[in-house]
């Protein structure tokens, strides 16, 4: 596989999520598959939410014609990647009950985690239970960064291509193909994303983003021993997983139930300090850039998994914490008989409660 075979995919991923996005929403509109203004959100006009599909089909159309799905490791990626997609576009048309969400994501990561892609923390059994239990936290902890104009596809461009330059230099380039066209077609995504959003990636896109990087962050570190397995996980998914504790956190002092729906995510916090849409989505993804860096270099082995792990870990604290000294509005509160006031805040139009 050559550069021009890479670029090529790149290219086609590209053109595939850019023309598919405009569309599926469309369709979207026609079919009336839409975000409609609501509690938080101020929007005047309801938002088409087929994007992701786009993104899907943009990620793994390429990928199949070059792979062929000749590496089993990278097939079971796939195939779970599909069905994640088609289990949020079930959810984008009508919403179904968190149990189910999460069992579909349990039973289709054991199937990936069976399939060989296994993080390899303790060298034991459990390694099969850690990575699936970590594909669904991540899966699903990318699915509220879809919460701001911009933000998921940002942070997944960024944080997709220096994992894709890890999956090369390690010899894994059926990974690193699927991460490059993942690259580009939230790249071809972006513009019908960025704020103020034309089109949303709805569930399908979104899940798909955090289970294929998830996946494809365990495969790249199977085999490797403790401290580099757990900078591999950790680093592509940094931003996600700090916007998953200022949540856990925030809501759990305030006695609210953590899974509710609410404006108190990072990006809502970075609105609130007077950061416009478009800058928070540059800001998230210049930090998932900066880890994926980080991450690609204790792949190559330039600097130690201790140290990359300590410092993940300390700015994360960090992060999670200061975060909370940010006030975030108090949710709507939901009279019988009467629909929630939508009150202006600083998250705008263009942000949207996960």
């Amino acid at each position: 596989m050559n550069g021009v075979t890479v670029a090529g995919a790149g290219a086609v991923a590209f053109l595939l999520a850019g023309g598919g996005t405009h569309a599926l929403g469309r369709l979207a509109l026609r079919w009336g598959i839409t975000d409609r203004p609501e509690g938080y959100r101020t929007r005047v006009r309801p938002v088409p939410r087929l994007g992701g599909i786009a993104i899907m089909l943009g990620t793994v159309v390429p990928a199949l014609g070059l792979l062929s799905l000749s590496d089993p490791r990278t097939a079971v990626v796939v195939i779970g990647g599909i069905a994640i997609a088609l289990l949020g576009l079930v959810d984008d048309i009508s919403p179904l009950p968190k149990a189910t969400r999460l069992a579909v994501e349990c039973v289709t990561a054991t199937g990936v985690a069976l399939g060989g892609v296994e993080a390899s923390i303790t060298g034991t059994w459990l390694d099969v239970p850690i990575t699936v239990v970590w594909i669904v936290v991540v899966t699903n902890s990318f699915a509220r960064l879809d919460n701001v104009d911009g933000a998921l596809g940002a942070v997944a461009l960024a944080g997709a291509t220096p994992l894709a330059v890890t999956a090369f230099a390690r010899g894994e380039y059926g990974a690193g193909l699927l991460l490059v066209t993942l690259a580009a077609s939230c790249f071809g995504f972006l513009p019908h994303n960025w704020a103020p959003a034309k089109v949303f990636m709805g569930d399908a896109g979104s899940l798909f983003i955090g289970f294929t990087t998830a996946c494809l962050a365990a495969l790249l570190i199977t085999g490797d021993g403790s401290g580099a397995a757990t900078a591999g996980l950790l680093l592509p998914a940094f931003v996600a997983v700090v916007d998953t504790g200022v949540v856990t956190l925030s809501r759990l002092r305030a006695g609210r139930p953590v899974f509710r729906r609410g404006a108190d995510h990072l990006s809502h916090r970075l609105r609130r300090l007077g950061f416009g849409a478009r800058l928070t989505a540059l800001l998230l993804a210049s930090v998932a850039g900066a880890s994926g860096m980080l991450g690609m270099g204790t792949a190559v082995r330039w600097i130690s998994p201790i140290v990359t792990v300590t410092a993940a870990v300390a700015a994360a604290l960090v992060l999670v914490t200061l975060s909370q000294r940010v006030p975030v509005p108090a949710p709507p509160r939901k009279r019988p008989g009467v629909i929630a006031e939508r009150r202006p805040s600083a998250t705008s139009r263009t942000s949207r409660p996960r």
